[in-house]
């Protein structure tokens, strides 16, 4: 059984987004961190993602010439969507238009839809053969996640920066999570990447 990865950027006051969601305080030290993510992408068989993050990252990385753009664009994609695949047809077709479709990001034109239970969704993508599942945020997809119980590793790249108050991964929490960690990287700039797995 292939596990679940949630990976994302945090706050160092321990948000994933600012109060309206916006990220622009995490790509001030990206390049920080890129070698420790190309390293932990191509770990993944699988990212999977909310229907909004989708629409934002098929719009970037077909036609991006960044050193994530490889793995962002070559691993398939599976998109969780409540209203299913009907609905994610002008997503597909508004990313299209954004960044047309090349070799190097086919995997963003034929997404798999997941529209079912979250946590039945997730559970048969845990018995597929193949490397671990890669989920990205945002926020709300990613404390349901967090909510369902079911990440068996949290990737947390923790930013040298306080926002003050913004959007918090674990605010759907039903009780204590007690984690432990595996390793901390230090990375350039002040950013740590923490490995941490439920106790």
């Amino acid at each position: 059984m292939r596990n679940l990865i949630l990976k994302m950027n945090v706050s160092i006051d321990g948000f994933v987004g600012g109060p309206k969601g916006e990220i622009d305080w995490m790509f001030r030290n990206r390049d920080a961190a890129k070698t420790w993510l190309v390293e932990t992408l191509w770990r993944a068989g699988v990212h999977i993602m909310g229907s909004r993050t989708y629409a934002d990252m098929a719009a970037y990385w077909p036609s991006s010439a960044d050193v994530l753009a490889a793995p962002m664009n070559q691993i398939p994609k599976v998109v969780f969507s409540r209203t299913g695949k009907a609905a994610m047809t002008k997503a597909l077709e508004d990313a299209s238009r954004a960044a047309p479709v090349e070799t190097a990001g086919a995997s963003w034109d034929q997404p798999r839809i997941a529209s079912g239970d979250l946590a039945e969704e997730i559970a048969r993508l845990k018995q597929e053969p193949g490397k671990d599942i890669m989920a990205h945020g945002g926020a709300v997809f990613a404390r349901s996640l967090v909510a369902s119980g079911l990440i068996d590793e949290y990737q947390l790249v923790v930013h040298p920066v306080a926002l003050g108050r913004g959007l918090s991964l674990f605010s759907d929490l039903p009780k204590p999570l007690p984690l432990t960690s595996v390793s901390t990287t230090r990375l350039a700039g002040g950013t740590l990447a923490h490995v941490l797995r439920p106790a």
